[in-house]
Parts: C-alpha cells; structure tokens; sequence
C-alpha cells in the first residue's frame, strides 16, 4: 500500500494540473470502490474548481469550490496519472483505457486523470470542507510526520507505560499518521531500535533520535519519488526510487550496511506483516 511519501509524490504530481482548474468531466464506470462512491459523485464534481490539492496521512485531499472536498485513497494497487499535459519534465500517454479505470477527471487545458486500480481497495468520497477533520477517515488520526505538531515529545507521551511493540506503536495511525510498514522498518534501523522492543521501555534518548530517523526517512524517500515495489507509480508514470536506497527492508539474509558491523539483515513476523532489522545494530 502506498505510504505517506508515495501519496505526497502523487500530490506534487497532481497539484500543477489540477489546482485553480475546473473538472470539465468526470465520468465514474463502476458505482462502487472499495465502499459505494457517493450519490451523483460525477454529476457534483463536474463544473467544480480544485482551489487546492493537499494531503493528510496517506489520503489526497482536493479543495473544490462550494465548500466540499474530494477525499482519495489509494489503497493496495491504486494509481492517479496524468495523460496528455506536462508533469514535471514528462509527458505520460496513458494510452487506450484499462479495465481498471475506474474514474476519469478531464480538466480544463486538456489534461486527463485517470484513477486505475485493479483491486479496488481504493476509495473516493466527498465531504463538506469546514467538517472535513470530523470524516471518519480522518477524525481520529495523529500528527503529520513531518508537520510542527510531530517531536520526540510527542512520541514520548503516546509510548509511555504502553506494553505493545515500538513497531505496533509506530503502525497505529492515531500516533503518528502515514507511517507504514517500510518507512517504520527503515526509521528504526537508523534510530538503532529493535522492532519488537516496547515502546514503554524508551528512553527519551532513543525516542528523539526516533523521531529524528522518522523525519530523515520520509523526507528521503519524498525526494526519491517514494518506494515502487509492485503497483505504485508516480503521476508521470515513472517508478519511485527509494526501494534502490533500502537499508533492511526486504534485505533479509544480506549483510548489514552500517559501517564496521558484521550482522546479517533478519526478519521476524508481527501481527502478519514482516519486520526486518540487524540484530546487532538495533537494540
């Protein structure tokens, strides 16, 4: 699933084609994604400014005018590319339509955005602007990781007394949004805290340079265009890079990358999902 620097790729992708543009057509060919899209979804998008394309955690959020906004997630194998209008140095030609083109933006200049995504585990809603922090979606998530309001500090209080793992912590949307399996397996290797060490048991030490590993990570794989390891691509089209910066993840089995340690990258499963680290190094 795309994490917070693939989503925020997207965003800077996305944001020069749509933003001040009116949707001059929007054509959903299915009703549903992974819920229901909402009544009249194309009929109330049509005609409507984008004012302002953002993010929160790992949703895509477009400002419309008449005080509502257009909420989208990816989920597992979800892409948004844009055909015929140039994104950063690139012209992507999506080409004829996919079975999996569920719903098509044609903006105003000519550009065209295409929502694909074969599992259809994505979703799309619209919600009323003013009230967007109370969608259920959002309501309960947790500082932006690279925002002000995200700090050791603020790591120190969500872990204090907790008894589950520092990677469970870390996964919780509620303590820090648009983490995900990558970039917490790779925050904390370069923070030097074993996966299953629980979060009660940092000291404030640990916790900022946590913090820190976490900002450092993101704003890595930001600028390599996220992580592609199956479906994502950016809105050009192209692939992410960061997968090429790996440092444990997905590395098990090989020699640890930091400098005059001699251990070898393991896995080790929790709650279904794989956690990979150095043993040596992380602690």
């Amino acid at each position: 699933m795309p994490e917070l620097p693939e989503v925020e790729t997207v965003r800077r992708g996305l944001a020069p084609v749509m933003e001040g543009r009116r949707l001059a057509s929007v054509v959903q060919r299915r009703p549903d994604l992974r819920w229901p899209l909402p009544e009249r979804f194309a009929e109330r998008l049509t005609g409507r400014r984008v004012l302002r394309l953002g993010r929160r955690s790992k949703y895509l959020l477009a400002d419309l005018d008449g005080d509502e906004t257009l909420i989208v997630h990816l989920g597992m194998s979800g892409r948004m590319t844009v055909d015929g209008a140039l994104v950063g140095d690139f012209v992507h030609d999506t080409g004829a339509a996919s079975p999996h083109d569920h719903v098509t933006f044609d903006i105003e200049g000519g550009a065209r955005i295409t929502f694909n995504d074969p599992r259809r585990f994505g979703a799309m809603d619209l919600w009323p602007t003013d009230r967007l922090t109370d969608h259920r979606l959002l309501a309960a998530l947790g500082p932006e990781p690279l925002g002000n309001a995200f700090s050791g500090a603020h790591l120190a209080e969500r872990f204090a007394h907790r008894r589950t793992s520092v990677k469970a912590a870390l996964l919780d949307q509620r303590t820090v949004a648009g983490l995900g399996n990558i970039y917490v397996c790779e925050a904390l290797f370069r923070a030097g805290v074993a996966p299953a060490r629980l979060a009660g048991s940092l000291s404030r030490r640990r916790i900022d340079r946590l913090a820190a590993a976490i900002r450092e990570t993101l704003e890595e794989a930001i600028q390599a265009g996220g992580s592609s390891l199956r479906d994502y691509r950016q809105a050009d089209g192209a692939l992410g890079y960061f997968q090429h910066a790996f440092r444990v993840y997905g590395r098990e089995g090989e020699p640890c990358v930091a400098p005059g340690c001699k251990g070898i990258v393991a896995r080790l499963v929790q709650s279904a999902r794989s956690s990979f680290w150095c043993p040596r190094c992380q602690r």
